[in-house]
């Protein structure tokens, strides 16, 4: 059997994996669960982010990405490996080429990191690829031809903001603002009005359900539970809409403030093309309620979301793979 290629979206939260020829394989979280006594790998993914708050001391869940980066090198590795072992891509004779992504300012020194990962969990040749311009690939836009697209990706921990042209990068920005920090927002919020502990996946669930950042657009409410700073007994909540757009606001305003900068410095004849073909939103923010309206507001153009936003990364890295000889060769070192 021979050795399949791969592309990796290795995110801050989730990592994707696109196998060439059978399409999206893996989603799951960027956690892995370790006993720290012993150093020994307990649970990865899913079964890891369960375990989120809920351990005794013992065990601890660590999230090895942070802000688009490889913050803990080994676990990094033993995440990629346990994910390539259970799709069992390896051939008998031969190992898989693998693309995987990365934000787009990020050092050689983290690029090289994050290429031995991979190298190490099992890959024969690894690739490495600007997240946007994937991004952009895999939400459908025509990104080789000579007019300008613009693409903003609302990752867990950074926000890549890019105008491509003839398959390359033209401008971008990464910020280290994304769906994480949204997360830590509303915890503070919480914490500070209402003087009540909650976990960081209460945080995430009252983003997803109730969150919005376009006011008066969305008018809902539910109850939390959390820990009483007060008394340290637990108690119930209601919290509504506009009060996390209010949590928001501030966080929302940088990705917006990254994406007028890099219209600034886009060149005249690609901004009229923006302005025709409007801003794609990918990655998991762009599912956060009212972020296309409070863009094409902000930005007077207008923006869309891509069909499956959390995917455009995976997909994108698939369409690479089967044109892997077409393209340019691109190997960082």
């Amino acid at each position: 059997m021979l050795a399949k290629d791969i592309g990796i979206d290795l995110g801050t939260a989730n990592v994707l994996i696109h196998v060439r020829g059978r399409g999206i394989v893996l989603n799951e979280p960027s956690v892995v669960a370790i006993d720290k006594n012993i150093g020994k790998v307990l649970a990865v993914g899913e079964e890891a982010r369960q375990m989120v708050g809920r351990t005794p001391s013992n065990i601890i869940a660590i999230r090895p990405l942070k802000d688009g980066v490889i913050a803990d090198f080994d676990i990094t590795e033993a995440m990629l490996k346990y994910f390539m072992d259970k799709l069992n891509v390896k051939g008998v004779l031969s190992k898989p080429r693998i693309l995987i992504c990365c934000p787009t300012d990020i050092t050689l020194v983290e690029k090289k990191a994050i290429r031995e990962a991979a190298e190490k969990s099992g890959g024969k040749k690894v690739y490495l690829e600007e997240e946007p311009k994937v991004a952009a690939l895999g939400a459908g836009m025509e990104i080789f031809q000579p007019s300008g697209n613009m693409v903003v990706d609302i990752g867990g921990g950074t926000t890549d903001v890019a105008v491509l042209s003839m398959g390359d990068i033209v401008t971008s920005a990464s910020i280290k603002m994304a769906g994480d920090k949204f997360d830590q927002e509303i915890l503070n919020y919480i914490k500070r009005r209402y003087k009540l502990l909650i976990g960081e996946r209460t945080a995430e669930e009252i983003k997803i359900n109730i969150g919005t950042v376009f006011n008066q657009y969305r008018q809902e409410e539910m109850d939390i539970r959390g820990r009483d700073m007060v008394s340290g007994l637990p108690r119930v909540i209601t919290i509504k809409s506009d009060e996390i757009e209010g949590a928001l606001r501030e966080s929302v305003s940088v990705i917006v403030q990254a994406s007028k900068s890099v219209l600034e410095q886009t060149p005249p004849e690609l901004s009229a093309d923006i302005i025709d073909r409007g801003i794609i939103l990918t990655g998991g923010g762009a599912l956060l309620h009212g972020m296309d309206q409070l863009l094409a507001e902000e930005l007077k153009v207008p923006v869309f979301v891509a069909e499956n936003p959390m995917d455009c990364v995976a997909i994108g890295t698939g369409i690479m793979l089967e044109n892997m000889d077409k393209l340019p060769r691109r190997q960082f070192i």
